[in-house]
């Protein structure tokens, strides 16, 4: 059967007390209203349908993708009220899927599951039994155990607020049919709304039966009203993330410490120390070991790489057995060869280092092409920016640079050359040669250091 799914979007989260709209606050480093996005897209479903209202402009803008279709709730008047909304451009025969943007960690799966139990019925709910039910909506079932309706929490009798059987907000019904009870409904109630909810009552009350599916995880129900839930979301979410990894084969030291803002993939034997961030796309080679407080970010690491604690990957790549850090700070277009070693308060940038060759300690290296088997000394810094331009320093196969050295680009430093430590130089420097340019030392015979004036 076709399926439209509706992610209702439109809220302003004022319990986030937050300038942002609720749907936009940040999950696993990404907006909540992604989450969701991207569980609709995985049922591959005939159309997505997101109803926005409370800043509009801001929750559009940051989803741009041309398969997404949008509806607006100019006015907030309630669930039942934002699912009109979107309807008319859903065909009458679809199956529509009603999700909510503030509830991200629903799986794949169950709504796999729910779709297939909701084929032959006009109206199914998704539910779930809490041990404490407060704040969600209660289901109302008749002697038979058939589905009744949904009383909201402020609106429920002592009696119905003792139910632990709640609706998780997903409904999945026929759409035209649904179109029918929407028409129908009714804001007198204590928000003075026009709930979704509603919906269960009118197609009982019409002889339809009610269908209900229980959710396996009762985590996959949780919605996101204040920032202290969006913390236990990020927990939660953060653990399925690191457990996914160690069925990977990740070694992760403590799973409740390591954030996953993207996509991590490892392969056998990789070791994670505590307190590291992944964020974008990050691939990890067999056997990487990653100290403790890493960050990084859409990068791949080769086999048998390692990084020391407290260092920076970004937008970069390495080949296999790479040693880096620790304190390195590797940024965009940094590309390590095989067995290259980037060492503690190294700096790169937008540079190729080939082979074998060695960034120990203090030194930048910017616009650089390094060529292997080179040794750079401490302290050395490519002088790559004139405070207008660029320029690029080349530096050949087996060169040895010593400390302190300053290369003011553009330069090349020709193969098997060796420069001088304190040098600092801005021509090019010739192949296989020493290479010296520092001043002279001198004794000012008799100097005083100047004295403060007194008074």
């Amino acid at each position: 059967m076709p399926l439209s799914v509706v992610i209702l979007a439109a809220g302003q989260g004022k319990r986030m007390h937050s300038t942002m709209p609720k749907v936009l606050q940040p999950l696993a480093g990404r907006p909540l209203l992604a989450h969701v996005i991207d569980l609709a897209r995985e049922l591959s479903p005939d159309a997505i349908h997101i109803v926005y209202g409370h800043g509009g402009d801001a929750v559009r803008a940051a989803f741009t993708d041309g398969d997404l279709s949008w509806a607006q709730q100019r006015e907030q008047l309630g669930t039942g009220h934002a699912v009109m909304q979107a309807l008319p451009q859903i065909p009458p025969e679809h199956q529509a899927l009603v999700l909510c943007g503030d509830v991200p960690l629903t799986r794949a799966a169950t709504l796999t599951g729910l779709i297939s139990a909701a084929a032959n019925t006009p109206l199914t709910v998704l539910t779930a039994s809490l041990a404490d039910p407060t704040g969600y909506g209660r289901i109302i079932r008749d002697v038979d155990g058939s589905v009744q309706r949904i009383v909201e929490q402020k609106d429920a009798t002592a009696a119905e607020r003792a139910i632990t059987e709640i609706n998780t907000g997903i409904v999945i019904g026929q759409a035209g049919a649904m179109a029918g009870w929407l028409a129908r409904l009714s804001n007198d109630n204590a928000q003075g709304e026009y709930y979704l909810t509603e919906i269960v009552e009118l197609a009982a009350t019409d002889g339809v039966t009610v269908a209900a599916h229980e959710l396996p995880d009762l985590d996959e129900a949780m919605g996101i009203n204040d920032k202290l839930q969006l913390a236990v979301a990020e927990r939660r979410l953060q653990r399925r993330f690191a457990d996914q990894a160690m069925r990977d084969g990740a070694t992760i030291a403590d799973p409740a410490r390591i954030d996953i803002r993207g996509t991590l993939s490892v392969g056998a034997d990789v070791f994670i120390d505590v307190n590291c961030v992944f964020a974008g796309n990050v691939e990890l080679g067999d056997g990487c070991r990653i100290g403790a407080n890493c960050v990084i970010s859409d990068s791949t690491l080769g086999t048998g790489t390692q990084v020391y604690a407290n260092s920076v990957i970004d937008q970069s790549r390495t080949g296999a057995n790479c040693n880096i850090g620790p304190f390195a700070r590797i940024r965009p277009e940094t590309e390590l060869a095989d067995k290259v070693k980037i060492g503690n308060f190294v700096e790169t940038k937008k540079s190729t280092i080939a082979t074998g060759s060695k960034v120990n300690h203090l030194s930048y290296i910017g616009d650089t092409k390094i060529g292997s088997r080179v040794n750079v000394g401490a302290g050395t810094i490519t002088c790559n920016y004139d405070g207008a331009n660029k320029h690029q320093t080349t530096i050949g196969d087996n060169v040895f640079v010593g400390s302190g050295v300053n290369l003011v680009a553009p330069i090349v430093v020709g193969a098997g050359a060796t420069i001088g430590a304190g040098s600092t130089l801005s021509k090019d420097a010739a192949a296989g040669e020493l290479t010296i340019a520092r001043t002279r030392q001198t004794l000012i015979a008799g100097w005083r250091r100047p004295k403060k004036k007194q008074g």
